[in-house]
């Protein structure tokens, strides 16, 4: 945080022991741990205030935009009751339609003939290797 380096922290060191001296550095380091432990206490009290006051104006907003839409659907449907069709399109998700399956055959087909022939193997010149022999009980 501070980007203090080696050097500067041995320099630190040494300057504490000469002003304070060996025979009270305990005491001066118990100290100084006492306020650094009050300062993070209180900057992590500080920031879990600031991200709970964030927290809430994201719920406000959230319920703010609820409200907005439960307006626009009590607006549109000011009975509660469903409409006669059942529920409204806007609600629904798309539905897919059934393709004609002559027209699905043919462009099956057309696919297939696009499609390019399969490569032949590099090593059809060469002939098949013979198929071993059946293994079956031996009578010997």
């Amino acid at each position: 945080m501070f980007d203090i380096g080696a050097s500067e922290l041995l320099m630190i060191v040494i300057v504490a022991i000469v002003v304070i001296g060996p025979k009270d550095m305990p005491r001066a380091l118990r100290s100084a741990g006492r306020w650094i432990g009050k300062v993070r206490r209180m900057s992590n009290h500080f920031r879990a205030g600031v991200d709970e006051m964030i927290r809430q104006a994201e719920i406000e907003d959230m319920e703010a935009k609820w409200a907005e839409r439960n307006k626009q659907i009590m607006a549109k449907y000011p009975t509660g009751d469903e409409p006669a069709g059942g529920a409204p399109d806007d609600l629904l998700p798309p539905q897919m339609e059934p393709l004609d399956s002559a027209e699905a055959d043919a462009r099956a087909e057309a696919a297939i003939a696009r499609a390019a022939p399969a490569k032949a193997p590099e090593h059809e010149s060469e002939p098949p290797l013979p198929l071993a022999p059946p293994s079956g009980p031996k009578d010997a």
